[in-house]
């Protein structure tokens, strides 16, 4: 059953499950996704972590799926969605560190929530982030270029333009095929893609001051969402492991994987000789 938590101009809908004294983690999903698209997709499973005996929260973001969000362009940037987070965290584990995890352009907003209160956070999980540097830009331009689609020519539009990007080779594999229809509004569509495509991950000056391990997860084959990025960011953050995955069975046990992260954390406390890896 959703639970709601009442924000300046919006409504944030959020799940759990797994014991109720355990340490949470609070799970984001992909841009212009919910939590149901993430359910009927099933490439981002993460029931594993509640079976393993840690509390899983997941809530769709401010204008997604069950939550409520004005027509504010700003109320979608990472930043904004980082408080969003946070306080959702504030609700859930008022006196004890969450651990965060980021999907896609989440990774964003989850890397910003950790820099604006590093002492709430224990631990971060981030999958498949977005490109970063000019590759970054040219994705932001393609967002743009989709936000005035959506505008101009409505969500079919979108949809249309959306089931010509190029496959990514493990999904293939798995039979997984996303959700066409987005789980954000048509009027609210093309607010949140600007918002995200005018966002950007914090500096490696920043980055680097989070004490935080993290374990980043990457597939091949997939340019939105290059394995370069989840090494670059590997090298910058303090304590990380970057672990790529080049089969279906790799992803789909990613679940586990994340469980065992929260609960052993990385080898070696993520010393660098210890961040890089691959499955």
């Amino acid at each position: 059953m959703d639970r709601f938590l009442d924000r300046p101009e919006g409504r944030i809908a959020f799940s759990e499950s797994g014991p109720a004294d355990a340490r949470a983690l609070i799970a984001t999903h992909e841009p212009t996704g919910s939590r149901t698209d993430e359910d009927a997709w099933g490439v981002f499973d993460w029931s594993a972590v509640a079976a393993a005996g840690q509390r899983l929260i997941r809530y769709d973001l401010r204008g997604h799926g069950a939550s409520v969000g004005r027509a504010e362009q700003s109320d979608f940037s990472w930043p904004a969605l980082a408080q969003d987070l946070l306080a959702l965290a504030d609700r859930a584990s008022p006196d004890r560190r969450v651990d965060l995890l980021g999907v896609a352009t989440g990774c964003g907003t989850v890397l910003r929530a950790a820099l604006r209160a590093p002492e709430r956070v224990r631990r971060l999980v981030l999958v498949i982030p977005p490109p970063i540097g000019a590759d970054r830009e040219r994705q932001a331009q393609l967002y743009r270029a989709a936000a005035d689609l959506a505008e101009v020519r409505g969500i079919d539009a979108w949809v249309r333009a959306a089931s010509g990007m190029p496959a990514v080779p493990v999904l293939v594999e798995g039979g997984w095929r996303r959700p066409s229809v987005p789980g954000v509004s048509e009027a609210l569509l093309p607010l949140v893609v600007r918002a995200d495509a005018d966002s950007a991950l914090p500096s490696d000056y920043e980055l680097a001051e989070l004490p935080q391990q993290t374990l980043l997860l990457a597939w091949t084959g997939d340019a939105s969402h290059p394995i370069a990025s989840a090494e670059r960011l590997a090298t910058v953050l303090a304590a990380a492991r970057c672990e790529v995955a080049d089969s279906a069975a790799t992803v789909a046990g990613w679940g586990m994987r994340v469980a065992a992260f929260l609960r052993d954390g990385l080898p070696d406390g993520g010393h660098p000789a210890a961040r890089a890896a691959s499955t």
